[in-house]
């Protein structure tokens, strides 16, 4: 079952569950994927979808960062809920050392030696980790072992 397939079916359970918050989170995530859709006119594969979740989780960590500075924790508890929910559908986190490993080797592949070969590193290390990864944690370790 892929990603797409998942997320209906859990909306579906979600509506016999009575479950209003997963329903209507699984609603906004499957808006933004039958939007982008409708703009292709094609169906998602599973990496384009797993694209969107990893762009919905960003944009909910930075507004919960808002929320937190703001001192509104009504809002930050349901922001906090809804990437639970999202995570739920991307792959198993890397851990930090896992990152750091995995950014130790793409640098020895890709030669790089310096910051200035930074862009370099990232074009081949961010397919490695896609989804798994959060890109800030990436890019910095990348910055810490290039120094």
């Amino acid at each position: 079952m892929n990603l797409s397939e998942r997320l209906n079916e859990d909306m579906k359970q979600a509506m016999r569950n009575q479950e209003k918050f997963k329903l209507t989170t699984i609603r906004m995530v499957r808006a933004t994927i039958k939007n982008l859709e409708i703009d292709l006119k094609r169906t998602l594969n599973d990496d384009e979808v797993l694209d969107i979740l990893s762009r919905e989780i960003k944009q909910r960590k930075d507004a919960l960062q808002d929320f937190i500075k703001a001192g509104r924790e009504d809002l930050a508890d349901n922001v906090n809920a809804e990437i639970d929910i999202i995570a739920r559908y991307l792959p198993e986190q890397l851990t930090e050392e896992e990152i750091k490993v995995i950014v130790q080797q793409t640098i020895q592949e890709t030669g790089a030696s310096s910051k200035a070969d930074m862009g370099k590193v990232m074009s081949a290390l961010m397919p490695k980790v896609k989804g798994r990864a959060d890109g800030k944690l990436v890019n910095q370790a990348v910055q810490q072992l290039l120094q």
